[in-house]
């Protein structure tokens, strides 16, 4: 056998641990650890991996229902919190997405307290979602943008009142109708009357 390490003199020569040099059991138990660490590193992240997949199979499970509860109304869906998340990844497919967002931020902005903080989250959502060309701008008419305009030189908490309700109805009206066709929700309602069957047959 020959030395595998540099600096470890005669090491063929030696026939017990006890003759090692120091620095050579050093080296050697250094080595055996950080092979560990990478022989170890896939099947951490194959557990992981199982653990999530079977939380999200458990989550799933207990959620077939409201699945099924989506397609009853608009506010069946604007109350869960899994169908706001399914109808935004819909919405990002028709780059629409920003409706919702300013839907969720006017939702957020009426449960401030605090008056300056209500003013400064007023002005960061007017210039984000409402004034012409704002980078994120919802489709409302000039007259309902131009109240929302006047409603910031005295922000209350119902300020986007009206902007908010034109856009939750244009995603009502339209949207939501394409959601509820879509092959996402499609799939997802097949999945959940399937395991309603299932879950009864079992029964």
């Amino acid at each position: 056998m020959s030395c595998w390490m540099p600096g470890c003199p005669g090491l063929s020569m030696c026939r017990g641990l006890s003759t090692f040099p120091i620095t050579c059991l050093e080296r050697a138990k250094d080595l055996k650890t950080r092979l560990g660490i990478l022989l170890h590193k896939p099947e951490l992240g194959h557990r992981i991996r199982t653990s999530s997949k079977l939380q999200l199979g458990s989550r799933w499970r207990d959620s077939s229902q409201e699945v099924l509860e989506w397609r009853e109304s608009f506010d069946q869906l604007l109350k869960s919190k899994n169908g706001v998340t399914a109808f935004h990844t819909f919405l990002k497919t028709e780059f629409s997405e920003e409706n919702l967002d300013f839907w969720l931020a006017c939702e957020d902005f009426k449960k401030t307290r605090s008056k300056t903080k209500l003013a400064s989250k007023a002005n960061r959502i007017y210039e984000e979602f409402v004034q012409t060309e704002a980078p994120r701008e919802v489709n409302i008419d000039h007259e309902t943008r131009e109240i929302t305009r006047k409603n910031l030189s005295g922000a209350t908490s119902s300020c986007f009142n009206e902007a908010q309700a034109k856009t939750r109805t244009l995603m009502e009206k339209d949207s939501y109708p394409r959601f509820l066709k879509s092959a996402s929700y499609q799939d997802m309602t097949k999945q959940a009357t399937s395991r309603g069957t299932s879950k009864r047959s079992h029964t």
